[in-house]
C-alpha cells in the first residue's frame, strides 16, 4: 500500500505579484512557480497535502504574502493547507505582526532565512532575536531554522534559550552531500564541500539533544552533483533520523528549489528507497503522521 505524504516545505511564487530579491535573472528559478505547476510536479509521488514555506519576499510584502497564502489555504482548491510565513523576529514591529497569527488555523509558524550573505553569524543569538523567538512560543507558533552548516551550533544554543518554542531545522541543517563522498570520487573534481562531515554530525546531534527541535528531511537534493543516487543522500538522511528519532522528523520537498538537483518525484523516490528498511510505522511518521501532529492539520 502506497504511503501518503505531506510536503512540509512547499514554495510558491508569482513574480507578477511578489519581488524575490534573491532570485538571479536567467536562472532556473527566475520564473513563476504556482499551484498548477506544483500539482503537476507531485503527480505520482503520493503527496496529498502541503505546508507552504515562505520565499524571502521583499520585506515590504510580508503581510501581503501571508494574506495571499491564507486565502489559498481557505480556498480548499489546492494541496496547500497550512503556511509558514516570513517575519523579522528582531524588528520593532515583530510582536504586533506575529500576534495576528495566534488564532489562525492556517499560519503555523514563521521563518527568516539566516543563511543569506547579509545575515552575520550569531545573529539569531542577539537579544532582540531571542525575545522574538520566545514570543513565538507564547503564541503557539514555530520557527524554521535555515542556517549555514557551520552555524548549526547557534541554532542549538537558541533552542536552549527558548525552551518553550518549537524549532524546525530546515534541509537537514543544509547538509552538503559532497561532504560524504569517498575520497577520490571523481565527482569531487574542482569542488569543495561546504562543511566537514564530522562537524555536521556533531552539530546535528547537539540540535537533536534539544527536545523542542524537529528536523525537516528536505533540501539536500538541491545540492547534489549531476550524477547522484539515493546512496549519496543516505548518510545525511539516516544520521538525522537516528539522531532525532521517529517522532521528531518530517518530510519536505523544497520544490521548486529542488529542481537545481532533481525533479520532486526523483527526490521523493530516493527518500523512500533510503527509508525502505525502517519499520512502516516510522516511515508513516516521517512522511505524514508527524506533520499532522506538529502543524495541527485537518486532513
Amino acid at each position: 500500500m502506497e504511503i501518503k505524504l505531506i510536503d512540509c516545505h512547499q514554495h510558491l511564487w508569482d513574480l507578477e505579484k511578489f519581488k524575490l530579491p534573491w532570485i538571479k535573472p536567467g536562472t532556473l528559478l527566475a520564473r513563476s512557480y504556482v499551484i498548477r505547476d506544483y500539482v503537476a510536479a507531485i503527480e505520482g509521488t503520493g503527496i496529498q497535502h502541503a505546508v507552504y514555506m515562505e520565499v524571502d519576499v521583499d520585506p515590504a510584502q510580508q503581510q501581503t504574502e501571508a494574506e495571499h497564502l491564507i486565502e489559498i489555504c481557505k480556498s480548499g482548491n489546492a494541496p496547500t493547507i497550512g503556511a509558514v510565513v516570513s517575519g523579522r523576529p528582531a524588528s520593532d514591529g515583530f510582536a504586533k505582526y506575529a500576534t495576528q497569527f495566534k488564532a489562525s488555523p492556517y499560519v503555523k509558524g514563521i521563518r527568516q532565512v539566516l543563511h543569506g550573505g547579509s545575515t552575520p553569524a550569531g545573529f539569531c543569538l542577539s537579544e532582540s532575536f531571542v525575545r522574538g523567538m520566545q514570543l513565538l512560543g507564547e503564541l503557539g507558533l514555530s520557527f524554521d531554522l535555515c542556517l549555514r552548516p557551520k552555524e548549526l551550533s547557534d541554532g542549538a544554543r537558541l533552542a536552549e534559550l527558548c525552551a518553550g518554542t518549537r524549532f524546525i531545522v530546515d534541509h537537514c541543517g543544509n547538509a552538503d552531500p559532497k561532504a560524504f563522498f569517498k575520497s577520490g570520487d571523481p565527482r569531487l573534481a574542482g569542488l569543495t564541500p561546504e562543511h566537514p562531515a564530522d562537524a555536521w554530525r556533531r552539530d546535528i546531534e547537539r540540535l537533536a539533544a534539544q527536545k523542542n527541535v524537529v528536523c525537516k528531511i528536505s533540501g539536500i537534493v538541491a545540492r547534489v552533483t549531476k550524477e547522484w543516487s539515493a546512496a549519496d543522500l543516505a548518510p545525511i538522511v539516516n544520521h538525522c533520523l537516528d539522531s532525532f528519532g521517529p517522532d521528531r522528523v518530517i518530510f519536505g520537498s523544497d520544490w521548486p528549489v529542488c529542481l537545481n538537483g532533481a525533479p520532486l518525484r526523483d527526490w521523493a523516490s530516493a527518500l523512500k528507497q533510503i527509508i525502505a528498511s525502517r519499520p512502516a510505522t516510522e516511515q508513516r511518521k516521517l512522511l505524514f503522521d508527524n506533520a499532522v501532529k506538529l502543524y495541527r492539520l485537518t486532513v
